[in-house]
């Protein structure tokens, strides 16, 4: 019972990203642009942040939650299956915005009825916690290796039976939801102010985060040419190292300043250090992505902690953490977005002049050189931006045996020229990020220190 709720927190906050590592097969197969294709994340996380609280409101009504978790499931079962079914940007964009808001519906509820199978407020409000970091941190790499081997539809079609498996569990709980409704209500009556330090420290890494679970994957795949299987093994490091901090942190038994504060250094650290990559060797991006996976496992379930021990009602406060997070994602994609595609157009001219240079100094005969140089520029200019695929533009020129070695050799030149455009193009979206980070310490220095009790 608690592990299928869990796992329905999971799969819908992991859609806040899931499709990240997809987004360049969703760009050439619905013929996009770079800044269209990220509504497909953007649409998702606004419309959750919005519809967050309503959600809880109603979720906090007696006996409310089990049916409203239940249709939500459905609703979101419903709308994954129209994600996968869409043939145009737009029919997707729609698909997700009503995923989102069956999707609100779930979370909210989710965390009333964890607290009822659990017996036990704060551990039933741990586990939602944990189980919205486990998805948000494997959901890109789920959503690549899906990708990778199936398509990027698969990534919808395998949501639908597993969220609706927490259907026959929302229902079967709504007796127990029903009788704790007089302590429900008598909360709603009291309710608190939310934690204003903690959601804004949510905000700002969540927006910091958007980097580690957007940029990156789009470098890997687009920039460096990766697979996205590839992609998805190398980003694994960002959801074990988010364990692996909650795993210690939970046995040092830090406090919560602590752990956000450090978290938050560790996350602008790490994003500043993808900002400085030596070269298109994704090796160069464990150990940033490591001390971004240590800051996630350290912040978000902490700080989620902090801004609903003790507040009440548990839905509403819940219900804001949801809304800060995704309102930080969506800042972080409306930051971000404009500065690394204005920086990949800005790339095309120098690396365009170089690529003219490596071509007219390779020793190719000079007619191949005039088909090869003319195929580039219509690679260089149909992509619109985006880091092109040059294997087409050599595989149309007709070269004898003794010239093949010679233009293979250039090509390797080629795409290192363009891979290490790329990764400057980045760079700067990468160290503003860095920055959405280190502001998050300012909050998180507010809070006050408390550590878990024994047995936690």
């Amino acid at each position: 019972m608690i592990a299928v709720l869990s796992l329905a927190v999971g799969i819908v906050l992991a859609d806040s990203a899931i499709v990240t590592l997809a987004l360049p097969e969703i760009l050439r197969q619905l013929d996009a642009e770079v800044s269209e294709v990220a509504w497909v994340l953007t649409a998702y996380n606004l419309v959750l942040a919005l519809a967050a609280v309503p959600a809880a409101r109603l979720c906090i009504k007696p006996g409310h939650a089990p049916v409203a978790g239940a249709a939500g499931l459905v609703v979101f079962a419903g709308a994954s299956a129209g994600c996968a079914a869409a043939t145009s940007l737009e029919v997707l964009i729609v698909a997700r915005v009503v995923q989102a808001l069956g999707g609100a519906l779930v979370i909210m509820a989710c965390l009333e009825l964890l607290v009822l199978a659990s017996g036990d407020e704060r551990r039933g409000a741990a586990r939602w916690a944990v189980a919205g970091v486990a998805g948000a941190a494997v959901g890109p790499v789920a959503g690549g290796l899906l990708t990778q081997a199936i398509s990027w539809q698969s990534i919808f079609i395998f949501q639908v039976p597993l969220v609706l498996l927490a259907v026959p569990v929302a229902i079967r709980l709504r007796g127990r939801s029903r009788a704790a409704g007089a302590t429900v209500a008598d909360s709603v009556r009291a309710a608190d102010r939310p934690d204003a330090a903690a959601n804004l420290a949510l905000a700002l890494l969540s927006a910091a985060l958007t980097a580690a679970l957007f940029l990156l994957v789009l470098l890997l795949v687009e920039g460096w040419r990766r697979s996205p299987a590839l992609a998805a093994i190398t980003v694994t490091v960002i959801p074990v190292a988010a364990i692996a901090a909650g795993v210690v942190a939970r046995a040092a038994r830090a406090g919560t300043r602590s752990e956000a504060i450090a978290g938050a250094i560790l996350i602008g650290g790490g994003l500043v250090a993808l900002g400085f990559l030596p070269d298109a060797n994704p090796a160069w991006t464990l150990a940033p992505q490591a001390l971004v996976g240590l800051g996630l496992g350290l912040t978000v379930d902490s700080l989620t902690a902090v801004a609903l021990r003790d507040r009440f009602p548990r839905a509403l406060h819940g219900g804001w953490t949801i809304a800060a997070r995704h309102v930080g994602v969506v800042a972080g994609l409306a930051i971000l977005t404009p500065i690394f595609t204005a920086d990949l157009r800005d790339a095309q001219a120098p690396a365009q002049e170089a690529i003219a240079a490596l071509v007219l100094d390779a020793p190719l005969p000079a007619s191949a050189k005039l088909d090869l140089a003319d195929g580039l520029g219509r690679e260089l200019e149909s992509e619109g931006g985006r880091v092109p695929d040059l294997a087409p533009a050599f595989s149309a020129v007709r070269l004898d045996a003794a010239d093949r070695p010679r233009a293979q050799a250039l090509a390797v030149a080629l795409d290192d020229q363009l891979e290490r455009a790329a990764t400057r193009a980045f760079r700067d979206a990468f160290l503003v990020a860095g920055a959405l980070a280190l502001l998050a310490v300012l909050p998180a220095s507010m809070l006050r220190e408390t550590r878990p009790e024994a047995g936690a």
